[in-house]
């Protein structure tokens, strides 16, 4: 019986939440499209579920297009705390054991409160400074039923998309995938054992210190970090800190985890690095992005295309890196890519904005319905994130320079050198035995041309405007031979004495007559409707 009232208890809440998400759906009119400030709008309007899904969902440039993703970059969860019996609760559960066995105190006040989790000091029975994170009690069920509430009030509104570009159903299953990840502290704890294992050999970078007996998929021990944060312009100068060397440390490790390592920290903003006794701390790693060897060598031939304005390396990237929806057309590409050129002009390396040039890249591939890594609109957010602190603190330091020092020495050390080397030496002597057959090949072509057997296959690609044009152009030719065609025989019919007669002359003329002329009208409206 009980469990017969929960049930409906849990159903009627369901569907009171669905007529809540329907009720703001409808106040925001969202038939009538979805703006980047409306989108933000809706998300705060929902609660704070929906605002934790907006920030999710502004790193993933890759689905939506650049402006919601910098309008969405605008929420803040500013949200109630936990009460601390349900903190208690849930460390206890996690634990098996009341918190006193483990804990000498732990601050009733949170250091921080999130929609998934918030964050208390601690100390332990030990005496280490630690912070525990503890997530929302019944979160995971909360955004489950959110998530799939959010489902139907999409299927019950009519089609809505996003410029045409996005599908709403694909958007939510998306965010639900990432959410999943984001809500494991196993998997934070994961990341932060490998980019501690990654970085332990870089003198100014240091990693919290995991308590892995604590650890759980909700509880989340780790050491106390102070320090300052790494914006704060006030202290570090009053504490000795040079602000150039931090900028420079900070870009320069940033730079490394994304090239050498392949794993780097998708949100670098301010509040998840911090400076303590002269090294740089990276907190907060339940969001890390991952590009594979074969990506990162894309990339930098990318940004050395557009810093040679080569318009054929960088398409040759773009079309290695990505996914297709469809066929890819070359040409639009290509001149895409070119309008890029034409924005950066022959810029100098070291004066090119990357993150700009990452964002810019992204957003020409998403117009070609390119699929792009997902490793690879993190890094885009990352790289934007970098570019605000570096401008905060010492505007000065050039991201680009910094970049191209760590690859130039990235490229004459452990061993690099020799296999750019053979790298190069193959491509050598591929050129040159592909070299050695062009005199037959010439000689072929000129036979093939003496005996009129020489073939050219064309593949043309025409605008969208001009197809329509010449689709156009035929149809109105093939209807002006209609008419052409019933003029002359309805005449040649109208001189002879066929029967029956109408209005004085053969019928089956005078249909002719009938039926050009409606033709004519439909030629005359449609050319007039279509305002072309």
């Amino acid at each position: 019986m009980a469990r017969e009232e929960q049930e409906k208890k849990e159903k009627s809440g369901y569907g009171e939440r669905l007529r809540e998400i329907t009720a703001v759906l409808k106040k925001h009119a969202i038939t009538r499209g979805v703006s980047p400030e409306k989108l933000r709008l809706i998300l705060e309007d929902l609660g704070p579920t929906y605002i934790k899904l907006g920030q999710i969902m502004s790193l993933r440039s890759d689905i939506l297009p650049k402006i919601y993703c910098d309008e969405l970059m605008k929420l803040c969860s500013d949200v109630p705390s936990m009460p601390f019996s349900q903190v208690i609760e849930v460390l206890e559960e996690s634990m098996g054991c009341p918190w006193q066995e483990e804990f000498q105190r732990i601050d009733e006040k949170p250091l921080g409160a999130a929609s998934i989790a918030q964050v208390h000091r601690a100390t332990l029975k030990t005496g280490e400074e630690v912070v525990i994170k503890v997530q929302r009690k019944g979160i995971y069920e909360t955004m489950a039923r959110d998530i799939g509430l959010m489902h139907k009030a999409v299927r019950l509104m009519p089609p809505v998309s996003i410029k045409g570009m996005v599908d709403l159903n694909m958007v939510l299953s998306e965010l639900w995938t990432v959410t999943q990840e984001e809500m494991n502290f196993l998997t934070e704890a994961a990341n932060m054992a490998e980019f501690a294992k990654k970085n332990k050999d870089v003198a100014f970078v240091k990693v919290p210190v995991l308590y892995r007996e604590y650890i759980s998929p909700h509880v989340l021990v780790m050491e106390y970090i102070d320090g300052f944060a790494i914006n704060d312009r006030a202290d570090l100068l009053a504490n000795g800190y040079d602000l150039n060397e931090v900028g420079t440390k900070y870009v320069d490790n940033f730079i490394k985890q994304v090239m050498e390592d392949g794993f780097f920290h998708a949100d670098p903003h301010p509040g998840n690095v911090r400076i303590q006794e002269g090294k740089i701390v990276w907190i907060d790693m339940g969001m890390m992005g991952r590009l594979t060897e074969h990506d990162r060598q894309l990339i930098s031939e990318a940004i050395e295309g557009v810093a040679m304005n080569n318009i054929g390396k960088i398409q040759d990237a773009v079309l290695a890196l990505g996914d297709f929806k469809g066929k890819p057309d070359s040409s639009k590409l290509y001149e895409d890519i070119r309008g890029l050129m034409e924005k950066y002009g022959t810029a100098d390396m070291g004066n090119i904005d990357v993150a700009e040039v990452m964002v810019d890249l992204m957003e020409v591939m998403k117009e070609n319905k390119i699929m792009m890594p997902h490793g690879l609109t993190m890094l885009a957010r990352g790289l934007t994130h970098v570019e605000g602190v570096l401008a905060d603190i010492c505007p000065d330091i050039n991201m680009t320079q910094i970049a191209a020092a760590r690859l130039k020495e990235q490229l004459f050390s452990n061993g690099n050198w020799k296999r750019e080397i053979k790298k190069e030496g193959k491509n050598l002597a591929w050129s040159l035995k592909r070299a050695v057959d062009i005199p037959s090949l010439a000689a072929d072509f000129l036979q093939g041309c003496m005996k009129g057997q020489t073939k050219i296959n064309l593949d043309l690609h025409a605008s969208d405007d001009l197809a329509w044009l010449l689709r156009r152009l035929v149809r109105n030719i093939v209807m002006g031979l209609w008419v052409m065609a019933l003029l002359i025989s309805s005449s040649i019919i109208c001189t002879t004495d066929m029967k029956p007669k109408l209005w004085g002359i053969p019928a089956l003329g005078a249909f002719g007559y009938v039926f050009a002329f409606i033709i004519v009208l439909y030629v005359f409206i449609k050319h007039f409707f279509s305002g072309k």
